[in-house]
């Protein structure tokens, strides 16, 4: 069976650089306007701030191929979700579909006319041949072709975002969960990075109560941040 690509970004690891922006931008030379991920900001400035990085997440059951009324929009063998420039018609269907708003309309003029749609594409390129100029100037580079992790995963500073093969990525948060706790009060600097003070084996693994975590202790307590 062949892998699922996937997106995971780690809200605990982001911090807001827009670092993965930048590197789509720049590495598919995306018209102004076009962003193909963007940094999402929760409660900015307040206790419990959180930052993700968003765009085409690749679903199994992607809604914006079930409404798009020319079928331009399909699914790789490595189950991402591509679509062919030629097909579209700019209908936007998909941009109401598309719970991350992920679909990029980078044209306007009368009578409503948006363009071509234009989204992420996982450093996939689209239907033309692989690594072809065609290919490029209408989706950009085709990294996955080139034996390459998308962009935006491979800039990221604190690996926060991570892009791959599914099952490969999810071990690697469950592995970060399973060491630093979860939940919204349960989590501390003491947990993530301070010395194991009560000593043994780590117990956390993840079919067992989580005894490594104190309750109250947050990321926001004054005596757990860093000086």
């Amino acid at each position: 069976m062949s892998a699922r690509m996937k997106f995971i970004c780690d809200t605990e690891r982001c911090i807001d650089c827009n670092g993965c922006v930048t590197a789509c931008k720049n590495e598919h030379e995306t018209p102004w306007g076009v962003n193909r991920r963007r940094v999402v900001t929760i409660n900015d400035g307040a206790p419990g701030e959180r930052s993700v990085s968003i765009a085409c997440m690749h679903c199994t059951d992607a809604p914006c191929l079930a409404v798009c009324p020319t079928n331009c929009i399909y699914h790789t063998e490595d189950g991402i979700v591509l679509h062919s420039k030629d097909q579209c018609i700019g209908c936007g269907y998909c941009h109401f579909a598309c719970p991350f708003g992920a679909p990029q309309f980078p044209e306007t003029g009368l009578f409503a006319h948006r363009g071509k749609m234009d989204k992420c594409t996982f450093c996939a390129g689209g239907p033309e041949p692989d690594t072809s100029e065609a290919e490029f100037k209408k989706y950009g580079r085709n990294r996955i072709a080139e034996g390459k992790l998308p962009a935006c995963a491979e800039m990221c500073g604190t690996k926060a975002l991570l892009g791959g093969e599914a099952n490969l990525i999810a071990d690697i948060y469950r592995q970060r969960v399973e060491t630093r706790g979860y939940g919204p009060e349960l989590w501390g600097w003491k947990i993530a990075y301070g010395p194991n003070k009560r000593g043994g084996p780590r117990k956390a693994l993840g079919n067992l109560p989580r005894v490594n975590q104190k309750p109250g202790d947050t990321q926001n307590d004054p005596g757990s941040l860093p000086t």
